[in-house]
């Protein structure tokens, strides 16, 4: 057993772990963060994306361990302490970016680091960069709405599907 530690969403978080305990397990069986979900195992969906010192990770992919003394942020940290959605969840709301909401964790944090980047995206820009995310049930058409809409974009000229 080896003691990890790190910041999630603005706190401290430790525990002890197997060395072969994914960061996602971490997260969902030793902090009690289900938000971060688990989708394929193969780092194929998207679904565990998380913010590992500023950069989006899939979290089914890393070991605990690799995050020994990282900041990390998950989808509970995107909120305001008081529980308001941020700009990006509430554009996901606003523009039903979401159906079952399974992928919806991820991609929103998909969208964050996207936005960090780059704060004006094209659609195409959007479409490429969730590449690595899947989503079953909305055919990403809203998605990308609400990530134009959430950058400050006029999302009137997207063609409805």
């Amino acid at each position: 057993m080896t003691q990890v530690s790190m910041t999630v969403n603005g706190k401290a978080a430790s525990g002890e772990i197997e060395g072969r305990t994914l960061l996602v397990d971490f997260l969902r069986e030793t902090l009690e963060l289900t938000g971060t979900h688990v989708g394929c195992d193969t780092s194929q969906c998207g679904a565990c994306v998380v913010h590992v010192d500023g950069k989006a990770v899939k979290a089914c992919a890393i070991f605990a361990a690799e995050a020994e003394g990282a900041e990390v942020t998950t989808i509970e940290g995107m909120a305001a302490p008081d529980g308001a959605l941020n700009v990006i969840q509430q554009a996901f709301q606003d523009h039903h970016g979401l159906q079952c909401g399974f992928c919806t964790p991820g991609m929103v944090m998909s969208a964050a680091a996207l936005l960090a980047e780059n704060p004006t995206p094209s659609e195409a820009e959007i479409r490429d960069y969730l590449e690595g995310n899947i989503c079953r049930c909305t055919g990403y058409h809203n998605i990308v709405k609400a990530i134009l809409a959430a950058s400050g974009q006029d999302v009137s000229a997207i063609a409805a599907e």
